[in-house]
């Protein structure tokens, strides 16, 4: 696998999911090497696990007192699809939530293309299995000679239990995770407004579970599993290499992804930037 990075720069603007701020990106080219980095004003942020900040409701990124917070759609959209270098502009406290999916990023890199750089991609082969546990939540990563994923959730009905398999490259990823959308009960809403997050969901952006089920059509009758393989991606987009390993996650969330990804790159000796 070589590195490849985007043929042009890519604008995704629109309202945080969980500030209610107005929010834009920049997805521009970026070097061979280079991973992905956020800038935030003037200060740089390497999307890697060490720069991971918090992780209550989403994946927040942080450096010397600048933060980007809800970092996992987009960037799940850009390691699926196979972008390994981009240098990624904020402006606003997180990356806008577009329709709650990641299908909107997916798309845009699929009809931008990919240039190819002169230098291989950073491949993790691992040795041994690695295993985080949490209580009954564990994700785990496996030896494979690729990128797959077995994820099984478990919600209060009517969500339920959930599962997913499947193997990860751009096609895949469109046709089958991409489109998922993030999802939240109905009675969890006021807590969250509460707590300072969810200030931008609505109907638009977010899949809404009441007793009675769904309400708005879904995309796949296990779509909720499907938003955490695409929530999972996104935060082992941290990795900073492409992983050939089975990854088997069972309730996890992103604080589990979180110590997964640490402990991967400390098998890879990746020294801090």
């Amino acid at each position: 696998m070589m590195q490849t990075t985007l043929r042009q720069s890519l604008r995704f603007g629109g309202v945080g999911l969980h500030t209610g701020a107005h929010c834009s990106v920049e997805v521009r080219p970026a070097a061979a090497d280079a991973g992905f980095t956020f800038l935030l004003g003037s200060i740089r942020v390497p999307a890697t696990a060490e720069f991971v900040v918090d992780t209550t409701r989403a994946t927040v990124l942080g450096r010397d007192g600048a933060t980007v917070s809800t970092t996992e759609h987009l960037l799940s959209a850009l390691f699926a699809m196979g972008v390994a270098n981009a240098d990624i502009v904020v402006e606003g406290p997180e990356i806008p939530v577009r329709d709650g999916s990641a299908s909107e990023f997916a798309a845009a890199i699929e009809q931008c293309g990919l240039q190819e750089q002169f230098a291989p991609r950073r491949i993790l082969d691992l040795e041994e299995p690695v295993i985080v546990r949490d209580g009954d939540k564990l994700v785990a990563a496996f030896p494979a000679p690729s990128f797959r994923v077995r994820f099984l959730a478990d919600f209060p009905q009517p969500v339920g239990t959930q599962y997913f398999s499947g193997e990860i490259d751009p096609k895949q990823y469109v046709e089958e995770i991409a489109g998922a959308r993030t999802f939240a009960f109905l009675h969890e809403v006021q807590a969250l407004l509460a707590s300072g997050l969810g200030q931008g969901g609505s109907l638009e952006n977010a899949l809404i579970f009441t007793a009675d089920g769904p309400m708005q059509p879904l995309r796949w009758p296990n779509e909720a599993v499907r938003h955490k393989v695409l929530d999972l991606i996104g935060d082992l987009a941290l990795l900073g290499a492409w992983p050939h390993c089975e990854l088997i996650a069972i309730k996890s969330g992103h604080q589990l992804h979180s110590s997964l990804t640490t402990a991967l790159r400390s098998r890879m000796r990746v020294p801090s930037a």
